[in-house]
């Protein structure tokens, strides 16, 4: 099997205030965790610079407009009270929406079996319209839509395990049968979307945990919702939102996952996709916020691409 990493050092240069959780060095510490020999064997690529009319496909024109000028000159503009941008903001952006671009392209070409995106800002809270909770661009929703409009595919799911609901990929799905979203998230918590009630057209599965839930709950979640959904989908293509902040060591929240549930559910996707698309699989970095947790989850769920 063919694992492909795809980052970019304009992805540290997301600059943040002292003290924001969302910052260069959770970037560092998954890139440090994926050297050494156990890792020897991905294939490293540099991201190309994604372009806004790759945004345009999962946001409205205002809202990328937006983005691209409110990139300051200097220091830092907020976008809202979690959202900021410092004058290489974009540049990372475009990035992270180039990795995932890439990646879809290798995979569904067979050029890789399955790929893992290192790259900051987050996604998943973008919705079409607008900024939030870290996020500018939806990165993951923009390589799903990719997919369709370049290769033809009909059927992409987005599975994602983050702490916190996606609501920014919900809300650019949610009307479009062709597209599925599966997530398992903590509730209540941030940003307070992700219901069970929350359908879609039938093709949102939302699986919510309460706080404190860990492995037995995370697990039974993904095998009584997610995973029966993901296969009578049938996708062409498996995506992952890749959030590691669901980890018991977690500040911004409070599940108790570990290493070996990240493990656990990176080798059930895999089993989907191997099922339904080829084997084909894109995954990308979202939440996570200690930075141990975060090393030895992404230790996890790399491991498994790699053992596909």
């Amino acid at each position: 099997m063919t694992t492909l990493l795809l980052t970019h050092a304009d992805c540290l240069a997301h600059e943040v205030p002292p003290g924001h959780p969302e910052r260069p060095d959770r970037l560092r510490a998954v890139l440090g965790a994926l050297e050494g020999d156990d890792f020897a064997a991905l294939v490293r690529e540099e991201a190309p610079l994604g372009t806004l009319d790759h945004a345009r496909l999962a946001h409205d024109p205002r809202h990328v407009a937006h983005i691209r000028d409110s990139a300051p000159k200097s220091d830092f503009a907020g976008l809202d009270p979690d959202t900021v941008m410092s004058p290489k903001s974009l540049d990372a952006a475009l990035r992270a929406i180039g990795a995932v671009i890439r990646a879809v392209d290798q995979v569904v070409a067979g050029k890789a079996d399955n790929a893992f995106c290192a790259v900051r800002p987050p996604g998943h809270h973008a919705e079409r319209g607008r900024a939030m909770g870290f996020c500018l661009f939806n990165n993951i929703a923009i390589g799903a839509l990719h997919a369709r409009r370049a290769h033809g595919l009909a059927r992409v799911a987005v599975v994602d395990f983050d702490v916190h609901h996606g609501n920014g990929t919900q809300d650019i799905f949610r009307e479009d049968e062709t597209l599925f979203y599966g997530s398992t998230h903590q509730m209540p918590l941030y940003p307070g979307t992700g219901a069970a009630a929350e359908r879609g057209v039938g093709n949102i599965f939302n699986a919510p945990l309460a706080p404190g839930a860990g492995s037995l709950q995370f697990r039974e979640a993904m095998e009584r919702v997610i995973l029966p959904a993901l296969d009578a989908f049938a996708p062409e293509l498996v995506m992952v939102s890749a959030g590691f902040d669901a980890h018991m060591r977690d500040p911004l929240a409070n599940l108790a996952l570990s290493e070996d549930d990240y493990a656990w559910a990176s080798e059930r996707l895999l089993e989907a996709a191997r099922a339904h698309a080829g084997g084909r699989l894109v995954s990308a970095l979202e939440g996570g916020y200690d930075l141990e947790a975060l090393k030895g989850s992404a230790r996890a769920h790399v491991g498994a691409l790699l053992a596909a």
